[in-house]
């Protein structure tokens, strides 16, 4: 993790000293330059919505060795947005150093001490009022402020960086491109294209910036969606970070790192974290959400899923992977449960409507399955990415279609030291890109082509949720059988096919000029 000072402006609201700071993640290969000047490219992607920098620790590291089996050295680096600087990660971190799961849930659930500290609880109210703030013309100026103060030169920036990002990062890439940010349209050196020989496209789109506005952003829920497109600015003073009663809010982002690291730490164990989890809506509702097998259970809580004899890694499978995940922008193909019988999932929404994407937008189009077993006598385990009885699943997958490890990315999860998942999201950057005519960035001048000023290459997987073609003749697009959104970030350096992994070759094929 690298930080670097970067205070916020003087007319920003009240806020933490700890948010005067920029952090990323850097990746770069053990026998190269020690200074990323001395690198032969370094790539910097910006994060999707709900999204921090750990959630690329897989396609950074593939990205990296495959470059170094060529030769070459280059780096990627993971962008933080400013507002995860209200995250707490010391149960987390604690627990990984010292092998306890039990220590991370005393600390975040039990008012446990970790490392001479004690969990704060979640910030809401006037410790989150800032983040109303920081929106679009925040998030691009700190992209700047980075490459800036790491490249001096911004010839060096020129000819060593490539931009690009996952998802809603996407979407920020486009307008990084046309950005001016010196104020004057004549002077192009800190134009935001000129601080990039390329782009990069990680199931998402890089177009120019006035072509993004007003479009939908099928990655949200649907209830987020809703609000964020039927929203105003007015919505950022009620709610500066975006969020929901269950499933998407601080206290739910935080457990999907629970999982991960209850997997990490005993993966073959029993429902380390379901029977430590406290009993209060937010959760109960979340896990009926997530976990229920029809709109019945999920009213009643009959039968009750903390109830569910299933191995850690098996709870964090049936969390994320795309036969049980409903939300497309939270899909991986991780493997399949095993160990006991499976049936039909219909809650959220009835299969036929899940499978279907364009009707949702954003669910995926795999048929989603549940435990239908809750007796004692059944343990739920988890078949990896790779495990040859994935083979003899039924309709639901075969091995062509799972392409994640459920070890890597629970340590992606957990080991990073920023997370995988962002705890406080900014709803002020969601509308900006929304509106047709944000007031807060009308000011700025947009150098119209800057997409097109340099090339982009693509990366696009068949399932989870739906991209839009760029319309950009310089842009390569590659598809991606089998992958889902999270997938582009999170798959296996060797795929089931016996192959290296597509996006993180290619992308190392980009980024050296091959």
């Amino acid at each position: 993790m690298v930080t670097l000072s970067v205070p916020l402006p003087a007319s920003a609201p009240p806020h933490p000293s700890a948010c005067d700071t920029l952090s990323y993640l850097r990746w770069r290969s053990a026998d190269g330059p020690d200074s990323a000047a001395d690198a032969d490219r370094v790539l910097v992607a910006q994060p999707g919505v709900f999204e921090g920098a750990g959630a690329f620790d897989s396609v950074a590291r593939n990205t990296v060795a495959s470059a170094a089996e060529q030769g070459k050295h280059i780096e990627f680096w993971a962008l933080d947005r400013r507002s995860n600087c209200l995250e707490d990660h010391t149960g987390v971190q604690a627990a990984l150093g010292n092998g306890s799961f039990d220590t991370a849930t005393d600390y975040y659930f039990r008012d446990g001490e970790a490392d001479g500290r004690r969990f704060a609880g979640y910030a809401e109210g006037a410790q989150t009022d800032w983040l109303r703030d920081q929106g679009l013309e925040q998030t691009l100026r700190d992209e700047y402020d980075i490459l800036r103060l790491e490249f001096p030169d911004q010839a060096v920036r020129k000819q060593k960086v490539l931009c690009g990002g996952h998802s809603l990062g996407g979407f920020v890439t486009g307008y990084f491109a046309e950005w001016d940010f010196d104020g004057d349209p004549a002077t192009t050196d800190d134009a935001g294209y000129n601080q990039c020989s390329g782009y990069f496209a990680l199931d998402t789109s890089i177009k120019s910036g006035l072509g993004v506005r007003g479009v939908s952003f099928p990655e949200l829920p649907a209830p987020l969606a809703g609000v964020v497109e039927n929203g105003s600015l007015a919505l950022d003073t009620a709610m500066p970070v975006l969020r929901l009663p269950a499933v998407i809010n601080p206290e739910t982002t935080n457990l999907l790192a629970l999982a991960g690291l209850a997997a990490r730490l005993r993966p073959e164990e029993t429902n380390d974290l379901v029977r430590r989890l406290p009993e209060n809506l937010n959760i109960t509702g979340t896990l009926r959400t997530l976990l229920s097998q029809d709109l019945g259970m999920f009213a009643t809580g009959n039968p009750d899923v903390r109830q569910l004899n299933a191995s850690n890694q098996a709870v964090l499978g049936a969390i994320l992977d795309d036969n049980s995940q409903p939300l497309g922008f939270l899909q991986a193909s991780v493997g399949f449960v095993g160990g006991g019988p499976v049936g039909p999932k219909t809650f959220p929404v009835p299969d036929a409507i899940a499978r279907s994407r364009l009707a949702m937008g954003g669910f995926g189009d795999a048929p989603k399955v549940s435990p239908t077993r809750f007796d004692q006598d059944t343990v739920y385990r988890w078949l990896d990415y790779n495990d040859p009885a994935i083979a003899d699943s039924g309709p639901y997958t075969e091995p062509g279609s799972e392409v994640t490890s459920i070890d890597e990315l629970a340590r992606s999860l957990t080991e990073p030291p920023l997370d995988f998942t962002e705890w406080y999201f900014p709803s002020r950057l969601t509308l900006d890109l929304q509106q047709k005519t944000a007031p807060s960035f009308a000011h700025n001048h947009i150098h119209r082509d800057g997409v097109n000023q340099n090339p982009i290459i693509s990366f696009r997987s068949s399932g989870g949720i739906p991209v839009a073609d760029s319309g950009n003749p310089r842009d390569e697009v590659i598809e991606l059988p089998g992958y889902n959104h999270l997938d582009v970030l999170t798959a296996a350096a060797r795929q089931n096919n016996g192959r290296p992994e597509v996006v993180s070759t290619r992308l190392a094929d980009f980024a050296t000029g091959h």
